[in-house]
């Protein structure tokens, strides 16, 4: 974590305690205290800003804070000499192509696995390191670069702020002024139409913009086309884990791609070149991402099937095998297949001077028996317990003191069974130190560039691939390689390595 939160505040047991679902559950889990992202505690996250690929842009009050927020909900700027030289170029380029070429552009590569980018009205541009592995070639980056320069030429990004503003207000007004929740929900669903439908406007309208200014800059125009669909593909590989973490969702959840936009996208292509024309300069792209980190950061950190291991504070802990986790930016969520259980891990400020069973009964969450207290020890680790009632979920507590910060597992359940006890004390149990041997091998996975040598084929490379679910589907998404296409000897391909 990055920044330990004071005790969380009275209204996070009233939204736990209504939840209704187990999705209005996880949510409220996620969104449970004002907890800071699992990195060393001693230390924030990095936050020195990123080189400006362009001269610099005009900073105000409100995009510094914006930019803070952002640095710390994606884990930081990533520092990558070969990628930042590879941006600096492609966005000179761009932007002496542009309609606007005295518009000053700062890109930050932000230390995400999620396939990720927007842009600030001032020109702040963010792209992941999730989004940079996924691209096949310059060209492909070139597409999403020129698109976010369109939304900062045609103004989207300011529209969007005072959308979001007007939003806020029309919530606000109603919230106060009715007592009608069905009229409060019809209100609010017409707004957010209103935005929803103005938001698909912006993006083809800034498809057709970045189109053009990438085909003006001499780059394939079709690359636009081509990263649509491999963002698709992508995203179809995610189906069915959904995540919690806004850090995680992806380009399409603010971008949204249809089969439409993606025949918009080759449509605007075909207005400058055929498709055999334009720079790909895949060999350029292909050196500059070579090991660059893939997936999750260790240093915050990181998931593996159903253990949490974070190696900088040195522990880890297991969920129940029918529970899949979720590394989010306040905290680790834990869902049960079926949507019965839910969990949430973080860490809070409890005074030294405070015991444990203390801190639980002391009022941050509503409906908890204090008859039910009970201190433990946990593998050497002083700890406490709490049982807790609301009208649709029960819940299990526990708090351990793990050094000088103390840990909570809170377990959500439907209906208290045999089996969400066991979960809840099985899980908690688990928590334990990684072994020096443990941290040492906790390493990030990474994207390696390979030269096909004869005898290679799609499946027997994507045996190659560490760390990752469905590998032979993942180095065809990876590679830009459609369901049927195959590899040649001597072509450059991006694997997963751990």
């Amino acid at each position: 974590m990055t920044e330990r939160a004071g005790r969380p505040k009275q209204s996070t047991g009233r939204r736990l305690l209504a939840a209704a679902s187990l999705l209005c559950l996880a949510v409220a889990l996620s969104a449970c205290g004002d907890m800071g992202r699992f990195q060393t505690a001693a230390s924030p996250p990095s936050t020195s800003p990123a080189k400006p690929t362009n001269r610099a842009v005009a900073q105000t009050p409100a995009s510094e804070r914006e930019h803070e927020r952002i640095l710390t909900s994606y884990g930081g700027a990533y520092d990558d000499p070969k990628l930042e030289a590879l941006i600096t170029k492609t966005v000179e380029r761009l932007v002496a192509a542009s309609d606007r070429p005295d518009q000053a552009y700062k890109v930050t590569i932000l230390n995400s696995g999620a396939v990720n980018a927007f842009a600030l009205p001032t020109g702040q541009l963010y792209v992941t390191r999730g989004l940079i592995a996924l691209a096949s070639d310059t060209s492909e980056l070139s597409s999403v670069l020129s698109h976010e320069m369109a939304h900062v030429l045609a103004k989207h990004a300011s529209i969007r702020e005072d959308q979001a503003r007007q939003a806020a207000v029309v919530t606000r007004v109603v919230t106060d002024m009715s007592n009608d929740p069905d009229l409060t929900a019809l209100a609010l669903a017409k707004t957010k139409l209103t935005m929803a439908s103005f938001s698909r406007q912006q993006e083809f309208e800034a498809d057709g913009i970045g189109v053009g200014i990438s085909a003006r800059a001499h780059f394939d125009p079709y690359g636009a086309s081509r990263f649509l669909t491999s963002m698709e593909r992508n995203a179809a590989l995610k189906a069915g884990k959904t995540s919690l973490d806004p850090r995680t969702q992806d380009f399409l959840s603010s971008h949204p791609a249809t089969p439409e936009r993606v025949a918009n996208a080759q449509a605007n292509a075909r207005q400058y070149t055929s498709p055999e024309g334009g720079e790909r300069d895949r060999e350029t792209y292909l050196a500059a991402i070579d090991n660059i980190v893939y997936g999750e950061d260790p240093s915050e950190g990181f998931v593996r099937g159903r253990r949490f291991l974070h190696p900088k504070l040195g522990f880890t802990f297991a969920a129940p095998d029918t529970f899949t986790l979720d590394n989010t930016a306040q905290a680790v969520i834990g869902v049960r297949e079926g949507g019965t259980q839910a969990m949430r891990f973080d860490v809070v400020r409890v005074p030294a001077e405070q015991t444990l069973g203390d801190y639980l009964n002391s009022g941050w969450m509503e409906g908890v028996d204090k008859t039910s207290t009970e201190d433990l020890t946990i593998n050497g680790f002083a700890a406490a317990s709490v049982t807790a009632h609301g009208d649709a979920w029960q819940f299990k507590v526990y708090a351990l003191r793990f050094g000088s910060d103390v840990y909570r597992f809170i377990f959500a359940a439907k209906q208290k069974t045999t089996e969400s006890e066991r979960n809840a004390r099985e899980t908690v149990n688990s928590f334990r130190r990684l072994t020096l041997d443990e941290i040492q091998a906790a390493r990030p996975l990474r994207i390696k560039v390979i030269t096909v040598q004869p005898g290679d084929t799609v499946e027997s490379l994507s045996h190659r691939m560490a760390g990752v679910d469905h590998p032979a589907e993942r180095f065809r998404v990876l590679n830009g390689l459609d369901t049927h296409a195959q590899v040649k000897p001597r072509d450059r391909v991006k694997i997963v390595v751990d």
